[in-house]
């Protein structure tokens, strides 16, 4: 049986994931165009090609490091849930928000046949879909969680999901005035089309207030999408593991009905504006150092000469959803 490290063997990693989201925050204040989250996992990335550093994130930052990027990950969802109210999905109009529904499913299914397709390795055909099609790294984490993979199966799907998210924050607003989109439609189109709730607003900005309501409202339809593509990713999980496997894994996890809880809770009771700004720091913050020990565990070279087929898995999917969202705006 593997032994559940101390916490003071937890402590120097979680400080060093706490470090990282600090430098995450100052960089996004200097320059405010820059997700945080995306910064966080590129520093994670980054510290991990150091050789220098590599034995230490490997060595005595290890346990807490692998406590940032499952427990504080999952903690970081489950406040997720408080931005999101259902009044706030019933005013989009049933066509937006059935149109959001079928580029979140259509986007998953076509990413994942095509990992599969391409030989990606154990859960990362899985990984890849949920973090494209729903909501970035924060649904790789909670899908990872729900079918146990292993943290170095997240990394790569973290990796591709922030430079693809990243990618959409150039791209997009280029196009915006070629595809004779509104501001309302091309807030539309980044909320039902970019990865990562960061990103979506990073990209909606360069619209106007406008564009980035209706990107936030549809970006927050798909992340509720969350619990209900987990929980079915977990039952097909369940039946394929045997019992001589292991012990199987849970259909609904704890985080998950937290997740649920919290929107719920966001939707009927009128939470002051002050708790859910704090909220939304420490989900912030602990996404942050989430995504950081995710990133510290990527060897580039390694997925240089391994990786290919991930990259084009990736950038397939980014545009297969960035088509998929431009149609349902045009829909709409």
């Amino acid at each position: 049986m593997t032994r559940t490290p101390a916490w003071g063997e937890r402590m120097p990693g979680v400080g060093v994931a706490a470090l990282a989201a600090v430098v995450a925050w100052l960089v996004h204040l200097a320059v405010p165009a820059v997700p945080l989250l995306t910064v966080a996992v590129a520093a994670g990335i980054v510290a991990g090609q150091v050789p220098r550093v590599r034995p230490h994130l490997d060595g005595a930052l290890r346990p807490g490091l692998a406590f940032s990027g499952r427990t504080l990950l999952r903690a970081g969802i489950v406040l997720l849930g408080l931005q999101l109210g259902l009044g706030e999905i019933v005013g989009l109009g049933w066509v937006t928000v059935l149109t959001t529904i079928g580029v979140v499913v259509l986007t998953f299914a076509g990413t994942w046949w095509l990992g599969r397709a391409v030989g990606l390795p154990g859960h990362e055909p899985l990984l890849v879909a949920s973090g494209f099609a729903i909501c970035g790294a924060s649904a790789i984490g909670a899908m990872g969680g729900a079918v146990r993979a292993r943290q170095e199966e997240q990394a790569v799907p973290v990796a591709l999901v922030t430079l693809c998210g990243t990618l959409a924050i150039a791209v997009l607003p280029a196009l915006w005035h070629p595809l004779g989109l509104t501001a309302a439609e091309f807030g539309h189109w980044v909320g039902a089309g970019v990865h990562d709730v960061g990103q979506v607003v990073a990209t909606a900005q360069v619209a106007g207030a406008s564009a980035l309501a209706v990107a936030v409202v549809v970006k927050l339809t798909r992340v509720l999408l969350l619990a209900p593509m987990v929980a079915i990713a977990a039952s097909v999980e369940r039946r394929r593991v045997t019992d001589a496997a292991g012990p199987r894994p849970a259909i609904v996890h704890l985080f998950i009905v937290g997740f649920l809880a919290a929107v719920l809770l966001r939707t009927f009771v009128p939470l002051p504006e002050a708790l859910l700004g704090a909220a939304e720091v420490v989900q912030t913050t602990l996404l942050a150092m989430a995504l950081f020990a995710l990133g510290s565990s990527i060897r580039v070279g390694a997925l240089l000469h391994t990786g290919w087929r991930a990259l084009v898995v990736g950038l397939s999917s980014w545009a297969l959803v960035a088509a998929l969202a431009y149609g349902a705006v045009l829909l709409g």
